[in-house]
């Protein structure tokens, strides 16, 4: 939870005071007791961060609740298949996949035997986007 408590002071200047609590499982009465306190106080602006899923490598962003691809603080357009690819790179950086496993997990089908050049395909465009640079590939 995090809580912002406005006063004025008596030069008649806003004053913002942030709180941020953290409570373990355990903590759960002492959290619901400061939820009440709050609550009984209009003056406490209750502010909440909200979790975006992000896989990150050097200078790589994949924001994966927006599917926004940042490299090197640029955005890049990336195809559905071209993003799919990247994410499951990504996500299994340091491993070794062949054309058949990205083919299988990227379109959810068994592959018909043209699985290299398909993937192939789709990896060309991401490296001409300079998306990936650190991964390894098949």
């Amino acid at each position: 939870m995090l809580s912002k408590t406005k006063k004025l002071t008596k030069g008649g200047d806003n004053i913002g005071r942030i709180v941020i609590m953290e409570f373990k499982a355990l903590d759960s009465t002492a959290f619901d007791d400061m939820l009440a306190f709050v609550k009984q106080h209009p003056d406490f602006e209750k502010l909440e961060i909200s979790y975006e899923p992000t896989l990150s490598l050097s200078g790589l962003e994949i924001n994966l609740s927006r599917r926004r691809v940042i490299n090197n603080g640029q955005e890049i357009e990336l195809t559905v298949k071209e993003y799919d690819i990247l994410c499951l790179l990504a996500a299994n950086k340091g491993r070794v996949l062949t054309y058949e496993q990205i083919y299988d997990k990227v379109w959810g089908e068994i592959s018909a035997g043209n699985e290299k050049d398909t993937v192939g395909f789709y990896i060309r465009n991401l490296r001409k986007n300079f998306v990936i640079q650190t991964l390894t590939f098949p």
